[in-house]
């Protein structure tokens, strides 16, 4: 959905979305930075009242003074100013034996009662007290506790005499963090609002000149150089946008020059086209004689009209005939007569190419399954057949293989000339049957050509398939309608 729409919409998005992810980025920075800041703080002014009250109450603890003691945990709660962010929720002093000397609640933790006994988390906290005792003031965090407490060590000449914990409600903390992320978050969204219209400005200057230039390329194709018009904005500077409009501009001043080149060129191509035309009927015109040649030889080893003689001069006047067809090919106004196809004129056509493929040591695999008459004109049929013989021969080169095959199915005369030649491209395939097009040293590329016009004018079709192993060429022929008696 999103790649569909204009460059009008897509670039204010993305610079938008950027912009958005920039802001949460920052931001994102700032309240892990402020978690870190008020987590230490927390720490370090918890730790430092630890120590205050630590030394104020030695004095209590050496003279077992309960009530001098309890007023000095109570002293912080009592001046002005400390309340909020770092007031304790509980303070507890132990003594040596680790029961309750005092604590700023003293209905729930009752004087000499057991740490252990006083609720889970305290009892979890009795626990970790040999492990987090020193010297110096410990923090334990985390689960399975809900608060922070901060563990002192109270001594006097090295002499421990009990143990000040303060707890802290991890809300203080919470509620610090939540009003500077809600701050932070206002920030952001303040941030995107003020940008996201400029955004959307610059991203549409930007992209209206690359949305007018790809509508103009979209018509180029379609419509004539000379009608293609086309408002461009004209950009100032050097940089790849203006590039790409100067030489957009440029190219289409060359399509109109070259489109008045090519009308120029067309009528002296087809003048050419004649002389080159003409030229290829003479090489068609060879293909027959080299048959009538060959008979010509034969009658003059042989000297005598005996059977085979007879055969040669039937082969001669069947070259004539075929001479007078090839043109009849190249004339489209020309109407061609010839007797139906049988299997004698398909045995012919072998005839005429073996001495060809015998020149190249080149082996055909024969299958004439023709049966009958065939209500086709036998000479356009031969020349279909002779074309792709001589086609393939040339391909295969010196001791090639060719399979041909010729058979009557379901109505249709199919034709296959199969030989191991070199495989061809898509390319090559393309443009086989177009005239003067061809893959060979000899020839002028009209043998394919001729061949696709006589199937074509036939009703039928010619298909090509080229592979590594062997190329394929068939032809199917559709057999005309018996009418009714």
């Amino acid at each position: 959905m999103l790649d569909n729409l204009s460059l009008r919409h897509k670039i204010p998005l993305r610079i938008a979305l950027l912009i958005l992810l920039v802001a949460v980025a920052v931001s994102g920075s700032i309240l892990l930075r402020a978690h870190e800041v008020f987590e230490e703080d927390l720490k370090l002014s918890s730790a430092n009242m630890g120590r205050i009250l630590s030394r104020s109450l030695t004095s209590a603890l050496l003279h077992d003074d309960v009530w001098r003691a309890y007023e000095v945990i109570n002293t912080p709660s009592s001046l002005s100013g400390t309340q909020g962010a770092l007031q304790a929720k509980i303070v507890l002093v132990l003594d040596r034996n680790r029961q309750i000397y005092v604590s700023t609640k003293p209905d729930q933790y009752p004087i000499l009662s057991e740490l252990d006994s006083a609720d889970d988390e305290l009892a979890a906290l009795s626990r970790k007290l040999d492990d987090a005792l020193s010297l110096e003031p410990q923090l334990i965090t985390g689960p399975p506790f809900r608060n922070l407490y901060v563990i002192t060590p109270i001594e006097s000449d090295g002499v421990l005499l009990g143990t000040l914990i303060m707890g802290y409600s991890e809300e203080i903390f919470t509620q610090r963090f939540t009003t500077f992320a809600g701050r932070a978050a206002l920030t952001t969204l303040l941030i995107f609002v003020l940008l996201v219209p400029v955004a959307a400005y610059w991203g549409r200057h930007f992209a209206e000149p690359l949305v007018d230039l790809a509508s103009c390329m979209s018509r180029v194709g379609s419509e004539t150089a000379e009608s293609l018009e086309c408002d461009l904005l004209e950009i100032r500077g050097n940089d790849e946008l203006a590039q790409l409009n100067r030489q957009f501009r440029l190219m289409l001043a060359e399509l109109r020059d070259k489109a008045d080149l090519e009308r120029q060129m067309v009528a002296a191509e087809r003048l050419a086209a004649i002389g080159r035309f003409t030229a290829g009927i003479a090489h068609e015109i060879n293909n027959p004689l080299g048959g009538m040649l060959n008979a010509t030889n034969t009658l003059r080893r042989h000297g005598k009209l005996d059977p085979l003689t007879a055969k040669t001069v039937n082969l001669l006047e069947r070259g004539l005939m075929q001479i007078r067809d090839t043109v009849s090919a190249l004339l489209v106004e020309a109407k061609t007569e010839s007797h139906p196809l049988t299997h004698q004129d398909v045995d012919d056509t072998r005839t005429l190419v073996t001495p060809v493929a015998a020149g190249l040591s080149v082996q055909i695999d024969w299958h004439n399954e023709l049966t009958g008459e065939i209500e086709l004109a036998s000479t356009l049929v031969r020349q279909v057949l002779l074309n792709l013989l001589l086609n393939a021969i040339q391909a295969t080169g010196e001791k090639g293989q060719i399979a041909c095959s010729v058979r009557c199915v379901n109505d249709t005369l199919c034709i296959e000339v199969r030989n191991s030649g070199e495989q061809m491209s898509d390319e090559t395939i393309a443009h086989l049957f177009e005239p003067f097009v061809t893959g060979h040293d000899s020839g002028r590329g009209l043998g394919l050509w001729v061949t696709y016009q006589i199937v074509t004018g036939l009703n039928g079709t010619i298909e090509v398939s080229s592979g590594r192993a062997d190329t394929l060429f068939s032809v199917h022929l559709p057999l005309p309608l018996q009418e009714a008696a």
